[in-house]
């Protein structure tokens, strides 16, 4: 993308739970703030549906729509990482200012993370398996996946194999 043009600005949209003491989101606002992003942020709604279940809504298409139709008269050209078709009349809209479009998302998972028509209507439709290698951390980086547990805790078996065996087991109610 550094060969395309100067970055202006990095969006990055959220919907927060606010109640929550901790989120695990939170790390990720955190370091994306710090590092000139601008964050935008919406306390999500909570709501029982029809069948009486809770739920939780927090959905940032129209902040996302408004910023976008806001800078377009500023900008060249648009990133979108997404692959919500509810995206492609933005991406149309903003296209008819005279801005290109590339959407980045996922075609190749199972199933495809990316709305035909969202694919269609960019300029650049980009997968991000095509950009791993400078996105995604170095496989030696990663943290190592935590195995499942399959047996009892070392301390419980220490404790199960070194207690008395035979009728005298000194636990006594």
């Amino acid at each position: 993308f550094q060969s395309r043009g100067t970055l202006v600005r990095a969006f990055y949209y959220t919907a927060i739970i606010e109640d929550q003491e901790y989120s695990s989101i939170r790390p990720l606002i955190d370091w994306l703030d710090y590092n000139g992003y601008t964050v935008v942020t919406k306390a999500t709604k909570e709501f029982i549906d029809a069948s009486g279940r809770r739920k939780v809504k927090g959905n940032m298409d129209i902040e996302l729509a408004v910023d976008a139709m806001e800078l377009a008269e500023h900008v060249d050209q648009i990133v979108l990482f997404s692959g919500d078709g509810d995206f492609r009349s933005l991406v149309e809209a903003v296209q008819r200012r005279g801005v290109r479009v590339t959407v980045i998302s996922t075609i190749a998972s199972q199933p495809p993370m990316i709305a035909d028509e969202l694919r269609r209507q960019a300029d650049v439709f980009t997968d991000l398996v095509e950009l791993q290698s400078r996105l995604g951390r170095d496989p030696s980086e990663r943290p190592a996946p935590r195995e499942p547990r399959h047996h009892a805790p070392q301390f419980l078996q220490r404790a199960t194999t070194t207690a008395p065996r035979g009728g005298d087991d000194d636990f006594d109610d």
